[in-house]
């Protein structure tokens, strides 16, 4: 009995120090660090960057006046049709009241030679084209009410709305482009910023007025290029190097600080498009390799290797 005591304290001891054998050498394994697979690319200084902007505009005439009937009566004469285009002051309608109609034909009879007739003329009240032609020879009217709708020539433009970020934009450019769908382009200048901005949109309206008088139908819809001036300074990367917060407010670059290890590279962007980032200031050189892909997530000082 005593002797089986002992065997199974020598079996425990032996199978105690087996396994802090085991975990010590367990402990001692060293932590392979994964490195990132990673591709990169080198800055370029030859890149000339288009930032024109081309913004819809739509054609149309800010004022739009009505002719209305100066005395309540019959119209007698017309001398317009739709679309016709007229003169301000221009003789458009004659309206004659019942009254006068019955009391002229009995001085008429009386005397001839009076020629009394009260019949009154309606002008045009703008330079324009005929829009709308509501009545006609016959009708009945009321003092006031509408005859015809006169479209003012001189109010046409052609109004956008621009994001509120391109304000500056809207100042510097003196000679606008518009390019009309049938492929002809014009050129027009700013005639007035409207003062306020859409809440939801935050864009400004902006009208546009043709260098020329030419025809363009009203709610036509055409593109005008808005011009920036392009930087001659700076590096520019490719757009998937460039890495941004939540917030879009800070920038940076992952480059390479040897060939396995990455470091993080604030940068300030300039001008950009679907490819490629202007890079204003940030401490990168053309000879740097700048990482382009798997640069997502990574940390400062992060492992990588660069795939072939």
């Amino acid at each position: 009995m005593k002797s089986l005591q002992i065997f199974t304290i020598f079996l425990i001891s032996i199978l105690m120090i087996s396994c802090k054998k085991k975990s010590e050498t367990v402990a001692q394994e060293p932590v392979v660090n994964a490195a990132t697979p990673v591709s990169v690319a080198f800055p370029t200084d030859t890149l000339s960057i288009n930032n024109d902007i081309s913004i819809n505009a739509t054609a149309t005439y800010l004022l739009k006046s009505d002719v209305k009937a100066n005395a309540t009566g019959y119209i007698t004469n017309v001398r317009i049709n739709l679309g016709d285009a007229v003169k301000k002051g221009q003789f458009l309608f004659s309206v004659q009241t019942k009254e006068s109609r019955a009391l002229g034909n009995t001085i008429n009879k009386l005397d001839p030679s009076f020629r009394f007739s009260g019949v009154t003329t309606v002008t045009c009240p703008a330079t324009g084209f005929v829009n709308a032609l509501n009545h006609q020879i016959g009708d009945y009217v009321q003092e006031g009410e509408i005859l015809a709708g006169i479209t003012d020539s001189s109010s046409f433009g052609l109004v956008m709305n621009v994001p509120y970020e391109y304000h500056e934009m809207l100042i510097n450019n003196k000679n606008l482009e518009i390019n009309l769908p049938d492929g002809k382009t014009v050129y027009g200048h700013i005639a007035k910023l409207l003062p306020g901005v859409d809440p939801i949109s935050q864009t400004e309206k902006v009208l546009v007025k043709p260098n020329d008088n030419i025809a363009i139908p009203e709610s036509l819809i055409v593109t005008i290029r808005l011009k920036r001036q392009n930087s001659q300074t700076g590096l520019y990367v490719p757009k998937s190097a460039v890495l941004t917060d939540e917030t879009q407010t800070k920038f940076w670059v992952m480059k390479l600080k040897n060939k396995d290890t990455a470091v993080k590279v604030d940068i300030v962007k300039g001008t950009e498009n679907n490819s490629y980032v202007q890079i204003i200031s940030g401490n990168i050189s053309l000879k740097d390799q700048i990482i382009t892909s798997g640069n997502y997530g990574l940390e400062n000082n992060a492992k990588v290797k660069i795939e072939p």
